[in-house]
């Protein structure tokens, strides 16, 4: 089969290997569609997670199953599905303590171009099909359904991890489509004044459009100083990181009130240490709570999050600056996601 591969740290290339083999509770599908991500940016040119040599790209995708294992019993070929970018091992014992997504150790539910082939391949696997795949609804557009399998759970999840509550003032820093998708679930989750932190006209625009109340430019001025501005001084309930490096929680923790929580869900490509700043943090004893977390995988999630988008609750299609048709497009979408022009949110390959 064919596939759009790392080939080493700062290498890229298609490839040919063999067909994964289908155990007894997994599934293999071809894709339908596939979006490339900012992680498969990190983790090739960074070098992010370590040397990968030949590993297929890709964790975002809607397939058609092609062949299931004998004990899988609610798919069968030729069904349409949304596929998660996290795949958990549901019987580890991580999983049965509430981190399905740290299965077999830390973010080894991540498996797709982690520790196996990922989804920019003519066939794909998928481990335990009946608790990691979902149907696609009827009536649910395949492009902006991939948008389920990471931007949605992962922006959901900081929200999830700060704990919006109704009436919080919260900051989202970065707007690309994790942030926008932050900014959508801290509206949802009731929250007052509402500051994203970007600069792209077109991030800006979604951004408005998903319930942002304020814009804060970094171009502008230190977003710590613009913040405390707004806020009289008194900084804000939440915070959410979906973007910057690791001195970025220096400003989210200074902004943030005592008692305040921080959910970061940016990946963090470069650096050794991340840094919190010691009289903001209150000398230790701010009550200011630090949390940062892989996006939870698995079927019930994509169920959940599909019901929201048929509900009209949430549109991930607002994301969809940049549509391709044809799988050999993948390396232009990838090489789109790469250099980050300015008016690109998120590409898709319809395939």
């Amino acid at each position: 089969m064919k596939g759009y591969a790392m080939l080493g740290i700062g290498k890229t290339g298609w490839i040919e290997k063999e067909e994964p083999k289908c155990g007894p509770l997994d599934a293999l599908l071809k894709p339908l569609a596939v979006s490339p991500c900012t992680s498969d940016v990190h983790t090739v040119w960074e070098g992010a997670i370590g040397e990968r040599t030949n590993m297929i790209l890709g964790h975002e995708a809607v397939g058609e199953v092609v062949e299931v294992g004998s004990l899988v019993k609610d798919f069968k070929p030729g069904d349409k599905v949304i596929v998660p970018a996290i795949t958990p091992d549901w019987g580890a014992i991580e999983s049965q303590a509430g981190f399905s997504m740290h299965s077999g150790g830390m973010l080894s539910g991540w498996k797709f171009s982690n520790y196996k082939d990922g989804v920019f391949s003519e066939i794909f696997h998928v481990n335990e099909a009946d608790a990691n795949l979902a149907l696609l609804p009827e009536g649910l557009d395949i492009a902006t359904a991939t948008m389920l399998s990471d931007m949605v759970p992962t922006g959901f999840h900081g929200v999830e991890l700060a704990d919006v509550q109704f009436g919080d003032d919260v900051c989202v820093i970065g707007i690309g489509p994790v942030g926008l998708m932050a900014v959508a679930a801290a509206a949802i989750r009731g929250a007052a004044n509402l500051y994203a932190v970007g600069s792209r006209k077109k991030c800006v625009e979604v951004a408005k459009a998903y319930g942002a109340t304020d814009i804060i430019n970094y171009r502008e001025g230190d977003i710590v100083e613009q913040i405390m501005e707004k806020t009289k001084g008194k900084g804000v309930d939440r915070v959410i990181i979906a973007g910057g490096n690791v001195d970025t929680m220096i400003q989210a923790v200074a902004m943030l009130k005592p008692g305040g929580r921080v959910g970061n869900v940016n990946y963090l490509g470069t650096g050794d240490f991340v840094k919190i700043p010691r009289l903001e943090w209150g000398c230790g004893m701010g009550h200011k709570t630090i949390s940062g977390g892989l996006m939870p995988g698995g079927r019930r999630r994509m169920e959940k999050l599909a019901s929201l988008v048929l509900t009209g609750r949430v549109d991930p299609s607002l994301l969809l600056t940049h549509k391709f048709n044809g799988f050999n497009h993948i390396e232009e979408a990838l090489m789109l996601m790469k250099s980050k022009t300015a008016d690109l949110i998120k590409p898709v390959v319809i395939i």
